[in-house]
Parts: C-alpha cells; sequence; structure tokens
C-alpha cells in the first residue's frame, strides 16, 4: 500500500536525490520535481551556470526519476524566484542592510511554488533534502527542529516556513549525517553523486562578488553612491569609501582605509552615504529589534522566554531572553553581548533543537 503521494523537490544534487530514491523505496508514490530558479540572463551574471540551475542537474534528476520508475518534471519559477528574492537582494543593500536571500526564497517562493503544485498534482506532501526534522508536537503545532548532523544543519534557514507548510512537509534527512547519505547514494548505484560537488554561494551569485552584482543590476550605482565619508563613532572623517552598499556590518578586510589599528564596519547609513568604522569592541550589542516573526512552536511564547538565538548561519548562538512587543516585533536581551548584530540578516529562536521561531534583525543595541 502506498504510504502517500509526494512531491519532491530534487536539484540534481545528492541530498534531494537520495530523498526521492529513500521515499519512493519506503512505499511512497513520489513525483519528481526540478525548479529552475535563475539563470544568469536575467540576474546579469557573467560566469557560466553552476550548481543547482544548470542543464546538467536537470538531467541528473531526471534520469534518477525514469531510471527508477516515477515521473518527473522541470517547473520555470524565474519571474516569481527575480521578482521577489533578487529585487528584495538590491533593495536591502541599498537600504544598507545585509539580506539573507536563502532565506526569502524558502519562505516566500520555493516552498509557495511546491505546495501550489503539489496541491495541482493531488500529493499529500512535499519533500525536500534539507537536513532538519518536521514533526507534530503535543500542542498540536508542527515544529522545526535541527538535523542530527549539526554541521549540516539548515533549520536556520526554514524559520519562515509557516503551519500550513509545515504540515504538509517530509525532511527525511534530519535524522542522517552527510557521511550517512553519501553511502546511501553508492547504494542507490549512484557513487558519482557522493563525489559531486556541492555549492555554498547565493545561487545568482556564484562567485560571491555581490558587489559586482549589485553593479550590473544597477548600472549607475558606483556614480550614484561613490565619495561617502568613513567616519568613527563621533562623526569624525576618516576618509573617502567606495558607496555604502558596499559595505557590511563586521567587515574588517576590503575596507582601503589605514588608521593604524584594525577597523570594523559597525553602522552603516544610506541616507548620508556614510559608513562608521570602530573596533571590534564597537560591535557587541546586548540588545536587539526583530520584525515580522514566524512563530513555529508557540504562538507565541511568553514573554521573558529563555531561548537560544542565532544571528547567522553558522553562529553557535547565544542565550537570551525574548519580548515580544506591542507591534509584534520582538526585543532580544542578550545574557553576555553578542558581536556584529546585521540588521537584514536573521534571527532565529531555539528551545534545545527546537525552532521557536525567528524573524529580520532590525537592529542592535551597544553594550553598556
Amino acid at each position: 500500500m502506498s504510504k502517500g503521494k509526494v512531491l519532491v523537490a530534487m536539484s540534481g544534487g545528492i541530498d534531494s536525490t537520495v530523498v526521492a530514491l529513500m521515499l519512493h523505496h519506503q512505499g511512497y508514490e513520489v513525483i519528481g520535481i526540478t525548479m529552475k530558479t535563475w539563470d544568469y540572463a536575467t540576474s546579469n551574471a557573467s560566469s557560466k551556470e553552476t550548481g543547482c540551475c544548470n542543464i546538467d542537474s536537470f538531467n541528473d534528476a531526471r534520469a534518477a526519476a525514469v531510471q527508477h520508475g516515477f515521473p518527473h518534471f522541470i517547473l520555470d519559477i524565474r519571474e516569481e524566484f527575480g521578482d521577489f528574492v533578487i529585487e528584495n537582494f538590491v533593495e536591502e543593500y541599498l537600504a544598507g542592510r545585509t539580506p539573507n536571500p536563502c532565506v526569502m526564497c524558502n519562505t516566500h517562493i520555493k516552498w509557495r511554488a511546491l505546495l501550489k503544485r503539489a496541491n495541482a498534482l493531488g500529493c499529500e506532501f512535499i519533500a525536500t533534502g534539507h537536513y532538519a526534522n518536521v514533526y507534530q508536537a503535543e500542542n498540536g503545532r508542527y515544529v522545526m527542529s535541527k538535523g542530527l548532523d549539526e554541521t549540516k544543519d539548515q533549520s536556520y534557514v526554514l524559520w519562515g516556513l509557516d503551519q500550513e507548510l509545515l504540515s504538509r512537509t517530509i525532511m527525511p534527512l534530519g535524522k542522517y549525517r552527510k557521511t550517512e547519505i553519501r553511502q546511501m547514494a553508492h547504494d542507490f548505484g549512484y557513487p558519482e553523486l557522493a563525489k559531486k560537488s556541492e555549492s555554498y554561494e547565493i545561487c545568482f551569485v556564484p562567485d560571491n562578488d555581490y558587489r559586482g552584482f549589485l553593479k550590473k543590476r544597477i548600472p549607475t550605482l558606483e556614480t550614484d553612491v561613490t565619495g561617502g565619508w568613513f567616519i568613527d563613532k563621533t562623526g569624525k572623517k576618516l576618509g573617502q569609501h567606495k558607496g555604502y552598499p558596499f559595505y557590511t556590518i563586521g567587515q574588517r578586510k576590503g575596507l582601503d582605509i589605514a588608521l593604524g589599528k584594525p577597523a570594523y564596519v559597525t553602522n552603516i547609513d544610506p541616507e548620508t552615504n556614510t559608513v562608521t568604522l570602530g573596533e571590534e569592541d564597537d560591535l557587541r550589542k546586548t540588545d536587539m529589534v526583530v520584525a515580522r516573526p514566524n512563530w513555529i512552536k508557540y504562538a507565541p511564547p511568553e514573554n521573558g522566554f529563555e531561548v537560544t538565538t542565532k544571528i547567522r548561519y553558522k553562529d553557535s548562538g547565544a542565550l537570551s531572553r525574548l519580548f515580544v512587543q506591542e507591534d509584534g516585533s520582538v526585543k532580544i536581551e542578550f545574557y553576555d553581548a553578542v558581536k556584529s548584530i546585521a540588521p537584514g540578516q536573521s534571527a532565529v529562536f531555539y528551545e534545545g533543537d527546537e525552532v521557536i521561531g525567528g524573524g529580520i534583525i532590525q537592529r542592535g543595541w551597544l553594550a553598556e
């Protein structure tokens, strides 16, 4: 008997391929779908297509489906992706913030596109190759937790998935380590997948040169923002910079200014085109405000609830307390000051391994 009909997002890489084959062998009725989210022609990038959006990846995903006898489709969502994810990426940098396009894509584009097609195809579930877990808690809510392999855990970039999406989502890889998935690829007869390189870059900025990407998207950008000032925390001018969108909070390298001591970007003001430089201690902050929260485990938790808050993907997290404000935003008070809180990045709140919720960092306050 079939365990149900599931739409599996297949990029052509090892993780999503193993998920599709795993569920197929477990008795699910699998339909594979590969989403084309972008290409260099529309994003003005200069390199060859790599990662999940090239023709080889599409062919690899289709070949696995054909060999195992389940349907596979290619879905072109370039327009949806570009209109939201890429435009948001550009707008955030122009606003002096540091965006996380993977969070935006997962939250607003990929899962919604999957759910729409799952409904059209009569699929009960959506499955992906992310390293995280989803299950229904005793309070009836659907909860996401960290993957077993903490070196691969992707719960941080999935905080935006709401209850409707989580209730339909299967993430089989959350219970495995990457080494086990590589062995499964061998066992399924795909040893070449275990050797396939993985991309950790933004898909539409494969050379990691976001500054070059911004310049190509907005040809007048460099002339519009050049000539602004580096200043210190007292407002004293230290020298001219190349334009505020080309800097991020915490940046030390590539400032091209000699002050006789290490300098870090501590603030970015797009209205005045100024970039504040300071010492490492000037990056340490004890409080921050997080906007547009999505609550997962609780709806929402009580004020003063103790959580571990991560402010970036590779962050180990810091103990803090959470307070929901009248406008719906969240104030986080850290027990110990944390470094390089960057507006525009995501903050994700954990209770143990379980995701309480998350949101977009609005601002932080200096430690006293």
